[in-house]
């Protein structure tokens, strides 16, 4: 197993673990306020936190499928495809005293990178935390190119 660091986000409003190699993103690039971004130095993986307006409009699974298809579109896909969605118990979350629900999305998009012409399949699983109190959605998406 790959060692691991512990890793604040969010000027250290909360944290995850991270493997030791895990990059920063925002120290290659400009990287939204809203967003911690961390990628795997040989394999493209890379995990994005977002903290993101409430989408109260939208409620379940059809909140899930709604910000993937959000992060599709933002990025472009030519092709957005959901492959499974389901509920996570809130028991053996750290966030479960605050989280109304969570989610989690298994599904594939086309995407073409910053300045490539041709698509590829992207892997993508999200993790879909509903914060009303706070009037946000934690979404958690682990990319995995082929």
């Amino acid at each position: 197993m790959e060692p691991t660091r512990d890793c604040p986000l969010f000027g250290g409003a909360f944290s995850t673990i991270l493997p030791t190699g895990a990059i920063d993103v925002s120290d290659l690039r400009p990287v939204p306020d809203n967003q911690e971004v961390f990628c795997h130095p040989v394999t493209d993986q890379s995990l994005i936190v977002e903290l993101l307006e409430l989408q109260a409009h939208v409620q379940g699974e059809v909140a899930a499928r709604y910000h993937f298809e959000d992060v599709g579109g933002v990025q472009g896909a030519r092709a957005v495809h959901v492959e499974s969605v389901q509920p996570l118990s809130l028991e053996n979350l750290a966030l479960r005293g605050c989280c109304q629900e969570v989610w989690v999305l298994s599904g594939k998009q086309q995407v073409a990178k910053h300045n490539q012409q041709v698509a590829k399949e992207v892997t993508l699983h999200q993790a879909l935390l509903r914060l009303p109190q706070y009037q946000t959605d934690l979404l958690l998406t682990f990319n995995q190119p082929p």
